[in-house]
């Protein structure tokens, strides 16, 4: 039994195929395109997923589709009533949904009378919530499932037990935490889709000094919460996304009122330098976004009495709010699967089918993030031969895996700058390790020399640390687990000195831990780093320049030679510049 899941017609398009109940492949359009959170029909990345399964379009059974156009059908007939305009919108975006199987065909060069499949329409939060819950490790969780906008819904809970789960509540538009955070986000400037998690590195420099504010801008009640539409506009013009059918770059309209001016003072113009009124204000913002998360959280784990709790959408992004989820709530093991946000929909939709529509048992886990495209030495020494590494002057050795590591850390620990190209792409927007720029975590200057020189980003943008998942409870506050980088927790005090380079100004690092099940080479990097240094961390950031992590061989060998990297492994070769 094959089954297609397929994420279109909104930002970080994708598609994933589950064949008989386990994932083969699953990975953003943008992976192609090169257009960072492309929209769209994500085209190429169906392609990849069948020629990585070895089907064809005969081959697929069933095809799921996060998208349910008569979910609170009520609600949105209201809106459209009171906006036309958005009703125009919305009839748009519902006839591309409902062309689906054309477009499926035509992706895949076939006549769209061989499109055999069976299409499933699951609401959006319910495909989160599948996303999370049908590929983690747990019997029984709590579900909980928070972002912007899906199905005219931004929040949903309940519960699952073996291959079912239940639905328990639901916050319906306007109401929303995603929408909450986009707002203010979009308010300090941060205009560009996406640019929250910008947000969230920002608020550990500030004092949340309007927190009382915040508070009344989003309102808790008994039932979850409340904004305060006041201080919003989207409640008026409608949840405006849109993307140029050109780049299918998305974008959002501008989602806060001239009360919420008055309220925190003058908007951030993105030119005007950051102040530390700005600073505050973005910690205002994560405060109140922690306060109602893990009070929902809170109330979810009493209701529930589980102690395991599986967290969709993109709130379950915020890894600050993750990480505090232990101490706030009941819960004692969370599960956040590598593509929380809506790139995620495509795999929560196909195990939507395989268990809730179809019944059928569970026997997967998504232990690892690995499921993009791979290549081969063939593939990687082509590139290299494109790319005319050694005429221009660059030196390439072909190692055994022990030389390699050895080499590449020895590299690492005198300073070295070095890109990581090993194995199949990483699902989901975190370099974990495949596509990874890694350095030495023990150099408080090197922070601002990636930043400066390699990523050419705002410098007060963290990096993560990957450590040794054996070695978490030594130089972190908390041991759970956090292979996809879903979690933040405090660097013991004692060790901040010693990894203060992916420490945050506030002593936390958001860690990735790293299992030699999961990833064997980069597990033996790690561990050949802490042999020469006796620190089992190392500095992890993605492997990119203001684009989408590389996924070619010809990417990585692009990136390496624009920016000032020292090194490059790709695959079991090493490039160094002479």
């Amino acid at each position: 039994m094959n089954i297609l899941g397929i994420n279109a017609y909104h930002g970080n398009a994708s598609a994933a195929i589950v064949c008989d109940g386990r994932l083969v492949a699953a990975v953003e359009e943008e992976r192609f395109n090169r257009v960072k959170y492309a929209a769209g029909f994500p085209a190429q990345a169906i392609r990849y997923c069948l020629k990585e399964a070895g089907l064809e379009l005969k081959d697929i059974d069933h095809v799921g589709v996060p998208r349910n156009p008569y979910a609170r059908l009520g609600t949105k007939l209201f809106y459209a009533m009171r906006m036309p305009s958005f009703a125009r919108e919305r009839a748009k975006v519902l006839a591309k949904f409902t062309g689906i199987p054309e477009a499926l065909a035509q992706a895949l060069d076939a006549n769209p009378a061989k499109v055999a499949a069976k299409f499933h329409r699951i609401e959006h939060h319910q495909a989160h919530l599948a996303s999370a819950f049908f590929v983690s490790p747990f019997e029984r969780a709590a579900l909980l499932s928070a972002d912007g906008l899906g199905d005219f819904a931004s929040t949903m809970w309940g519960s699952g037990a073996g291959n079912r789960m239940k639905i328990e509540g639901a916050i319906a538009f306007p109401h929303s935490l995603g929408l909450f955070y986009s707002a203010v986000t979009q308010y300090l400037g941060f205009l560009k889709f996406g640019d929250e998690y910008k947000v969230m590195g920002l608020a550990a420099y500030g004092e949340a000094e309007q927190l009382e504010a915040f508070r009344d801008i989003v309102r808790t009640n008994g039932n979850g919460f409340r904004l305060g539409l006041e201080y919003f506009t989207h409640h008026h013009t409608g949840p405006q996304m849109s993307w140029a059918e050109a780049d299918k770059t998305p974008t959002l309209g501008k989602m806060f009122s001239e009360a919420m001016e008055k309220r925190l003072g003058p908007r951030r113009n993105p030119e005007e330098p950051l102040e530390q009124r700005h600073r505050n204000l973005a910690c205002g913002l994560q405060a109140r976004l922690e306060e109602v998360y893990l009070e929902m959280l809170k109330k979810l784990s009493e209701r529930t009495r589980l102690k395991a709790v599986c967290l969709a959408g993109g709130v379950a992004f915020n890894c600050v709010a993750n990480g505090k989820i232990f101490d706030a709530t009941g819960f004692e093991q969370v599960y956040v699967q590598p593509a929380a946000g809506d790139a995620g929909l495509a795999v929560g939709a196909a195990f939507y089918v395989w268990h809730q529509v179809l019944g059928r048992p569970r026997s997967f886990v998504m232990d690892h993030a690995y499921w993009g495209p791979g290549y081969t030495r063939d593939d990687i020494r082509r590139g290299m031969d494109t790319s005319g590494l050694a005429q221009k002057g660059y030196l390439i050795e072909e190692l055994a895996e022990e030389d390699l590591s050895r080499r590449a850390a020895a590299m690492i620990a005198d300073g070295k700058i070095l890109g990581w190209f090993q194995g199949r792409a990483e699902w989901g927007p975190r370099a974990l390790g495949n596509r990874s720029i890694v350095a030495d975590p023990r150099r408080p200057e090197m922070k601002e020399i990636l930043n400066q020189r390699i990523k050419h980003r705002e410098i007060f943008r963290p990096f993560a640390p990957s450590i040794l998942a054996e070695k978490t409870g030594e130089w972190f506050e908390k041991a759970h687990p956090s292979p996809f980088m879903t979690m933040a927790y405090s660097v013991h005090p004692e060790k901040r000195d010693k990894i203060p380079a992916p420490t945050h100004v506030d002593g936390t690092g958001r860690l990735q831990t790293v299992t030699r099940e999961a990833n064997p080479r980069y597990w033996t990097l790690i561990t050949a780093f802490q042999q020469l240094t006796g620190v089992p961390v190392v500095l992890n950031t993605s492997f990119n320049d203001n684009e989408p992590i590389v996924c070619r061989p010809e990417e990585a060998l692009d990136c390496f030679q624009r920016t000032q990297m020292d090194a490059l492994v790709l695959g079991d070769f090493l490039v160094t510049r002479s």
